[in-house]
């Protein structure tokens, strides 16, 4: 007896979407931060921008790649 699938999004897929969507509000935060003027922005905000949203575009597109192997 095969167990049933479960319906959604795999989780790979949905930590990928939620490291994005930080990454994003991360880079919108620095840009509006250097649109107001400051010129010394946190380190930990711009390394959270470069890095957080490339890794969760990164963990979407390995879970796609994952989830289309496994139904073909």
């Amino acid at each position: 007896m095969a167990a049933p699938e479960k319906p959604g999004k795999p989780i790979l897929m949905r930590v990928g979407i939620g490291l994005f969507a930080l990454g994003m509000i991360a880079v919108t935060a620095v840009f509006v931060m250097f649109a107001a003027g400051l010129e010394n922005l946190p380190v930990w905000l711009s390394a959270a921008a470069g890095v957080i949203t490339p890794l969760g575009l990164a963990l979407g597109l390995i879970a796609l790649v994952r989830e289309a192997r496994r139904k073909s």
